[in-house]
């Protein structure tokens, strides 16, 4: 865990704005008691969900994307840790374990790689390290029979989700196999080749080195499916997909409907929810786009996917409150803020 910082109360504090007869989720989420003990914390924690910041834009780069995604955690912990506690989200069952800070690797590539070429190779280099660690802390949450939330960074953290996630839960004896499936509201596929590690492939990687068994896309973007990797997808069994323009121009079938499609495809073992915001209609990301879901059906795909599956984890990413391009927008934390929080409560309501 050498890129992790852990939390404390106080550091959950500073950004909570505090006020009489009024009690927030910053002051009721737990924090782990020992930092030097993360396992036995965590064993001895009664959260049932963890959450997790994995702000960073390398793998966003390494995929030839716009930087930014490292800038949502924040902006997220900021209206997270404020929102009300209540009988609809009291809070005391969240642990804020704490956020990987990458920006040390991100500093040395952009100071001595050389050429474009260069650096696009070191980023995708410095992905491997990144899901390395990412892995391992997923393992760590699922291996105590708990649910993480991740909140990115670049949808390459996908791949360190599923991996860590199937083998956590087959630690902790709950799965036969170290194996999970993956529901993905997304405009694009990101089955790219093994090119290198990237925002672009954590599917096809995670399929390839046998953690990922059934994978299902929902609200694909025909305009953005590469040919290869669309006969890629259309030719196995284990992968299924759901276009945007079946669901919204052709209406097969509604946006419910999808989801109920996709979680009956995967019911078969765990499942890792995975949401990129680049999917959402003007919400600011590498591969913003004005075509697409709106914020409700994100909530909707969310809290039904969660109260429907059996979860193995909720991974939201390539959100960003400020892109390297200049463009930014304060509204980002806001709605991953209220993406985590029906989760929760689609998850107890089940429970």
């Amino acid at each position: 865990m050498q890129h992790f910082k852990i939390y404390n109360r106080q550091d959950l504090l500073s950004l909570t704005r505090l006020r009489r007869f009024e009690t927030k989720l910053g002051e009721r989420l737990q924090v782990v008691n020992n930092i030097n003990d993360i396992d036995r914390s965590l064993n001895e924690s009664t959260a049932k969900f963890v959450i997790i910041g994995v702000p960073e834009d390398i793998g966003v780069k390494a995929n030839l994307g716009l930087g930014g995604a490292d800038t949502a955690w924040i902006p997220f912990l900021q209206a997270f840790l404020n929102i009300q506690s209540n009988d609809f989200l009291p809070g005391d069952d969240i642990l804020l374990l704490g956020h990987f800070d990458f920006s040390d690797m991100c500093l040395v590539i952009e100071e001595n790689a050389g050429s474009h070429e260069e650096k696009i190779e070191a980023y995708r280099h410095a992905g491997h390290a990144i899901d390395d660690e990412v892995e391992h802390v997923v393992k760590l949450i699922t291996a105590h029979k708990k649910i993480p939330i991740v909140i990115g960074g670049g949808h390459n953290n996908a791949y360190g989700c599923i991996k860590g996630a199937a083998k956590g839960l087959y630690k902790a004896g709950i799965i036969p196999l170290a194996q999970i499936n993956a529901i993905n509201l997304d405009a694009h596929a990101d089955y790219r080749p093994l090119e290198g590690r990237h925002s672009g492939n954590g599917f096809r990687y995670a399929d390839e080195d046998g953690y990922l068994e059934k994978y299902c896309v929902i609200g694909l973007h025909e305009n953005y499916i590469p040919q290869n990797c669309w006969i890629d997808i259309v030719n196995d069994p284990f992968i299924d997909v759901i276009t945007y323009e079946d669901i919204f121009l052709h209406e097969k079938r509604n946006f419910i409907q999808a989801i109920a499609h996709a979680t009956g495809f995967t019911e078969d073992s765990y499942c890792g929810l995975e949401l990129d915001l680049d999917s959402i209609q003007h919400t600011l990301s590498s591969a913003a786009t004005p075509v697409g879901i709106t914020a409700l059906h994100a909530r909707q795909y969310v809290s039904f996917a969660a109260s429907d599956t059996k979860v193995a984890y909720l991974h939201i990413c390539e959100g960003a409150s400020r892109l390297s391009d200049g463009r930014s927008d304060n509204s980002t934390g806001k709605l991953i803020s209220y993406l985590v929080s029906d989760f929760v409560k689609a998850v107890d309501v089940l429970e």
